[in-house]
């Protein structure tokens, strides 16, 4: 999404632009992804034109070659840095051995590549500048990607929480199922939109709950659709672990609804601050439960920091984005 909302903005600056998609990374074929990106040829255009300069986002983009390259980061192979403790736990003696020596050598190649192989580093959150200097004592600076360019609006504060994610571990949509199982939160509803792995699991967790009449899965729906239910929703949940930035908070923002998060969220918590924007909870049940019960038993507070985090995006736009990223 970052990617095609900065094509687009260039492409309204007067640019050429397209997204190019490099091979990407698999588990154990790490070095064939990344020499593949090493020889992707991305100094011509198909119809032979030279191209004046490249912005690549995350592993291992960076490692194609061009004079002219910037490297905005969303993220490394966070499997060999910030999530290493947690992975080889799920992993085998041997297997431990064998990821403990790739890792070594992303690590090399990460370094090299981000320190030889692009004009420019740029961060796209505090939480990413961070790893970069804690891994690798790598100088970025941050810029954050604005929201997309869409029709956002604001038509109530209605009924329910939305929350917007894939359904995967580190979204950790389980938490918020369970703080709406507590009994602070039983007057809330919640609307889950997006699909991914964990969603059978999820739909099971909410029928242990009792929960199927105040939780209602969408899976993937159209733009039109998204933006209504922003749109529509009290507030917006983004209880992410670690999130590396996270679009949701900007086209939050960008509806004119508030958004609740936690304290180890990550991006969302530079963004977020509390009782003036949005909510910051301790990501426990009962604590994001409260937080859910007084958007729904205030909805005028609700509404105030809505607005007030609506007024902040705006300070986020493609343009200054792009004067920072454009090498000419």
């Amino acid at each position: 999404m970052i990617a095609e909302a900065l094509v687009a903005a260039l492409r309204r600056a007067g640019h050429e632009a397209a997204v190019l998609l490099t091979p990407q990374n698999r588990f154990g074929r790490q070095s064939t992804a990344y020499l593949a990106n090493w020889f992707t040829d991305v100094g011509l255009t198909h119809d032979g034109r030279s191209i004046d300069q490249v912005i690549s986002l995350r592993f291992p983009s960076y490692a194609v070659r061009h004079s002219e390259h910037v490297c905005w980061l969303n993220h490394r192979m966070r499997e060999y840095y910030d999530l290493w403790p947690g992975f080889k736990k799920s992993l085998s003696y041997r297997g431990r051995l064998k990821e403990q020596f790739r890792r070594r050598l992303i690590h090399s190649a990460d370094h090299f590549l981000l320190t030889h192989n692009i004009k420019k580093l740029f961060a796209q959150s505090r939480t990413i500048q961070k790893r970069l200097q804690d891994w690798g004592n790598l100088s970025s600076t941050v810029v954050y990607p604005p929201p997309p360019e869409r029709h956002y609006r604001c038509d109530e504060y209605g009924d329910y929480i939305l929350v917007v994610s894939r359904l995967t571990s580190l979204k950790r949509i389980g938490l918020v199922i369970k703080a709406l199982a507590e009994p602070e939160a039983a007057e809330v509803n919640c609307v889950i939109v997006g699909d991914g792995p964990d969603g059978p699991q999820l739909k099971q967790q909410v029928a242990e709950y009792g929960l199927e009449q105040r939780i209602r899965f969408t899976g993937a729906v159209s733009e039109d659709e998204l933006i209504s239910e922003f749109a529509h929703c009290r507030a917006v949940c983004f209880p992410a672990y670690q999130e590396d930035y996270g679009l949701v908070t900007v086209e939050a923002f960008a509806s004119a609804k508030a958004v609740i998060t936690c304290t180890d969220s990550g991006g969302p918590t530079e963004l977020v601050r509390h009782g003036e924007n949005g909510l910051v909870s301790i990501p426990e049940p009962k604590a994001i439960a409260k937080a859910f019960s007084v958007m729904f038993e205030q909805r005028d507070l609700a509404e105030r920091l809505g607005i007030i985090a609506q007024r902040e995006v705006e300070a986020l736009n493609w343009q200054q984005t792009l004067a920072q990223l454009l090498l000419v």
